[in-house]
This record gives C-alpha cells, structure tokens and sequence, in this order.
C-alpha cells in the first residue's frame, strides 16, 4: 500500500527573500557583540557601587542636585520606543513595509527626545565632570549610553533609507531585527542607569 504525502507548494521568490529561514548571521553577530557591550556597562556599575560603597555615608556629595521627576518622563519616552521597534520588527515580518517604516519613526522621533532632554539636561546641571567622583560617574555613564543611543538613532536613519525603495531585499528583515536587538539593549541598560543613577543616589 502506497504512503500518500501531501504536497506544499514552494513559498514564493519574493518571500523567500524577505523572510529566509536559515539562522541570521548577522543576527548571531549582533547578539555576540551585546554580550561584550553588557560586560563593558557592567564594569561601570562596578566602578559605580565600589566608589558608591566607600563613600558613604555623604553619597552623592554635597552640591549634587538632580530633577529625578524629569528624568523619569523621558526614561518613560525611551522605554516606550522598545514597543514601537518590536511592533516594527513583527510589521516588516509580515511584509507591511509602510507599517514598519512608520514604527521606526516613532522609536527614532522618540529616542531623538531623549538625547534632547540629556542635552538640556547637561547644560543646565550644577556641577561638572570634574566636580568630585559622583559628578565624574554621571557624566560618563549616561554620557557613554548617550552615545549608544545616537549611534541606534543613526542605525534608524540608515534602515529607513535601505527601505526607501518599493521593494525589499534579501537581508532587510534581518537587519531590522539586528537593530531591534540593539535597540531593546539600550533601553535595558537605562533603566540600570537611571536606578543608580537618580534612584539609588
């Protein structure tokens, strides 16, 4: 007796080319180079806590004066850009390309809103980075993911050029993807930040 097989018809070119299902290199890439971002943030918070712990009880020193209520709105403003990329991520799975591209604009006009905020938020701080050690680890820390956060913004604007086009490539949702990636770190690592930082100080 025969064994009857149902037969599947081969997805299209243009979706095989839009969605591969083979494991994204680059996407293993990406996830490989956060893991040595997260040991580099780590280091800070152990600089942090170590310089935190022999200072205490004066911590932070006097003089140190933070708007911990503003810094909480735009903390707010970031994290809200993670679900704005992943719905973004989940669109361009999909094949909705408009979809994606305005997600992406809303995480960037949002990330764009807090790196504004840090702007004012530097120029308008009673002490500097040379004041003592708090003053030293602010500037750095949040300096340093100020700069991880420029650097997804600029990715954004890349993506959104790449998807100008009618059409998609071979590699486009998996860079999309890859940025989400980044994107979501960076957030993680701000809610770390903005605890010690603003909370724990």
């Amino acid at each position: 007796m025969s064994e009857v097989t149902a037969f599947e018809p081969p997805p299209s070119a243009a979706s095989a080319a839009l969605h591969p299902r083979r494991p994204q290199l680059l996407a293993v890439g990406v996830m490989i180079w956060l893991g040595s971002e997260f040991m580099f943030f780590s280091g800070l918070f152990a600089a942090f806590f170590t310089i935190r712990a022999n200072a205490q009880p004066h911590w932070p020193p006097p003089g140190i004066k933070l708007d911990t209520y503003q810094a909480l709105i735009f903390t707010v403003v970031l994290l809200a850009s993670s679900p704005t990329m992943q719905f973004g991520v989940w669109a361009i799975e999909r094949g909705e390309r408009n979809k994606a591209r305005a997600w992406i604009i809303a995480s960037f006009l949002l990330g764009a809103a807090f790196i504004g905020n840090q702007i004012y938020e530097w120029r308008t701080l009673p002490f500097s980075v040379s004041t003592n050690a708090y003053g030293s680890l602010f500037y750095i820390m949040s300096g340093l993911h100020g700069l991880h956060v420029i650097l997804g913004l600029l990715a954004m604007i890349a993506m959104l050029a790449r998807m100008s086009g009618p059409r998609g490539d071979v590699g486009e949702t998996a860079v999309y993807q890859a940025i989400s990636y980044y994107w979501h770190f960076v957030d993680i690592v701000w809610i770390g930040l903005f605890s010690a930082l603003f909370l724990l100080s």
